[in-house]
């Protein structure tokens, strides 16, 4: 991970929490090996906006895997499933399965993020993404029971404590604390993992998402969608197109084009919140010949224009 991009991650959650950015942000980061830290934050109610107007989650924060314990209700998009999450939920998120987060109410959670360089040590070399919890055909929300949540807070407690200390070996430590974390999520989906999914129409559901999303984040305006249509996914993955449109219509319930469409709007959402391109520059990454296809799209999901979502996004920061 690049120091701009813990940069840009640290400028963001300094308003929602006690700490100020100088010491949010580690020094001598470029010189570590992985990188780890833990927040917790918590909003006030009376500033919160109405539900048709909260951001999504931040464009920075694709660029690192996160574990949170979320104490307040909300709705997430990942992998092109809504996800509606109440409080005490675990969650566990890679950047190359952007998680597009909505909250319902005032924010109250704890959290931690690391690179896949920070853990490869208690993971005998491999990285995260070789776990279920972090693949994009997995389910990355687990509703904890009173005393598991407590577990996970305490272990975010400890987290907070031992990143203060001064203890010579506390990055071993902390580490241990990161895989208590995911043992403790990998034990929520210990049922659903003794009947695993390994149909021709699974890996082709789970190869089509992972292309999908290659293709995500779009960082600069040079860059550009390669593959927009359910054609251009089934000749890339070597199907015919109805079988593809079948198999994830079966999976999804929904359609190979609305899926791409889907996966389009939410990048212009994040790119409308986070970034400062044009709309002519978001509508020709995206792969629109022009800024009025790119608005008569964007219509499709959301009740706004892309020039009024970003307004009224820019009203709430």
């Amino acid at each position: 991970m690049t120091t701009d991009a813990l940069t840009a991650l640290y400028q963001e959650l300094a308003p929602c929490t006690s700490d100020k950015l100088s010491a949010l942000l580690p020094g001598g980061i470029q010189r570590e090996v992985g990188h780890f830290n833990v927040f917790e934050v918590a909003e006030q109610a009376t500033s919160y906006p109405p539900p048709q107007l909260r951001p999504g989650t931040p464009y920075a924060c694709r660029a690192f895997y996160k574990i949170s314990l979320l104490r307040s209700r909300s709705h997430a998009e990942y992998a092109h499933r809504t996800i509606a999450i109440e409080p005490d939920a675990l969650v566990f998120t890679t950047p190359k399965v952007p998680l597009y987060w909505r909250p319902a109410e005032a924010q109250r959670a704890q959290f931690c993020v690391f690179t896949a360089e920070f853990v490869l040590p208690v993971l005998g070399g491999s990285t995260p993404d070789e776990l279920p919890l972090f693949r994009a055909e997995g389910y990355p929300v687990f509703q904890l029971t009173p005393p598991a949540a407590a577990r996970a807070a305490a272990i975010f407690d400890q987290m907070r404590e031992e990143l203060a200390s001064d203890y010579v070996h506390k990055y071993d430590l902390l580490r241990a604390y990161v895989l208590e974390l995911l043992h403790l999520g990998q034990k929520q989906q210990a049922t659903a993992a003794l009947h695993p999914a390994h149909t021709a129409a699974a890996r082709l559901s789970s190869r089509f998402v992972e292309l999908l999303e290659r293709q995500f984040p779009l960082t600069t305006p040079q860059q550009r969608v390669q593959l927009r249509t359910a054609k251009d996914f089934a000749d890339h993955l070597a199907v015919h197109v109805n079988h593809l449109n079948k198999v994830l219509k079966d999976s999804t319930g929904r359609t190979t084009t609305d899926l791409i469409g889907g996966r389009l709007a939410q990048e212009a959402k994040a790119l409308l919140h986070q970034s400062e391109w044009s709309l002519w520059e978001i509508a020709d990454s995206l792969g629109f010949v022009d800024v009025a296809h790119f608005s008569h799209f964007f219509r499709r999901y959301a009740p706004v224009s892309p020039g009024a979502f970003r307004a009224q996004a820019a009203a709430f920061i």
